[in-house]
């Protein structure tokens, strides 16, 4: 299911080693995915030292999940790090699977899984609760985006990067589920190689795993490749998960470190030439 992408994070996977795979469920049939709900829950962290409770922060949830949710706290925290979260008189051991660059904007924030066995705090607002997609492009920015030169023009001009991530592919009211491999991503769409492709202007909720972050839209197939890809763009983005697509964008457009590397070796020896 889609949410072990989010905990089991930073997917790179070789092309050919892929094997697509593809799932029948029935239209308009979301019991095989688990919802990830956009929800601020006050909450109390102990952060366990040397076996005993240290002092306890308040905080608050900006995500929910059967297993988990993210939260965010002034500690430093790494990923495998064991806390208690509170809420009421319930208790949930949880272990940290992702946590936010420092120097991004989401610095501070940080995804949990509660550990086997252990019950979420949420589990009341989960099952009242549904998912909530909001556009990509809000109404405003649609209205600046026409006066100009329409919003397809502005599409194209936001930049596109190659990335290798994954990303879970559900026809919007078919039967089709399918995993594919992420290729190249923007603000507005992406480029996806599976094992089979849909038809054009099919409806698509995707949850596209890259950079150590989920993040889900609804959109639908632009066009298809005879080399099994299909070029998808973004409509709609999951209520809470648009600062998560930023911090993507925001991680791809800063240049590798590895590239500065290579570049003062080269230096290096032409100097010495």
């Amino acid at each position: 299911m889609f949410w072990e992408h989010l905990f089991h994070l930073g997917q790179h996977v070789n092309n050919t080693q892929f094997e697509s795979q593809q799932i029948d469920i029935l239209p308009g049939d979301n019991s095989t995915i688990e919802k990830l709900i956009h929800l601020a829950l006050p909450v109390r962290i102990v952060h366990p030292q040397k076996g005993e409770r240290s002092g306890m922060e308040l905080t608050c949830t900006y995500d929910i999940h059967t297993r988990g949710a993210r939260l965010r706290s002034t500690r430093d925290l790494k990923v495998g790090d064991l806390i208690t979260v509170e809420r009421g008189r319930m208790k949930s051991v949880c272990r940290v699977v992702w946590a936010a660059d420092p120097d991004s904007a989401l610095k501070g924030q940080f995804t949990i899984e509660c550990v086997r066995g252990s019950k979420t705090p949420w589990e009341d607002e989960l099952r009242k609760m549904e998912e909530q997609y909001l556009p990509l492009i809000s109404g405003r920015a649609n209205k600046m985006a026409s006066s100009f030169r329409g919003i397809e023009q502005n599409r194209r001009r936001r930049p596109r990067y190659t990335v290798s991530g994954g990303a879970d592919v559900v026809e919007i009211g078919g039967k089709s589920r399918m995993e594919g491999l992420l290729e190249q991503i923007s603000e507005y769409g992406c480029l996806i190689r599976a094992g089979s492709t849909l038809a054009p202007d099919t409806g698509l909720r995707l949850t596209l795993n890259v950079c150590d972050v989920s993040v889900a839209l609804r959109g639908s197939v632009r066009y298809t490749s005879g080399d099994r890809a299909m070029g998808v763009e973004f409509h709609e983005i999951r209520q809470g998960d648009r600062p998560l697509l930023d911090y993507v964008l925001q991680k791809l457009r800063k240049p590798r470190r590895n590239d500065f590397a290579d570049l003062e070796v080269i230096t290096e020896i032409s100097a010495a030439q």
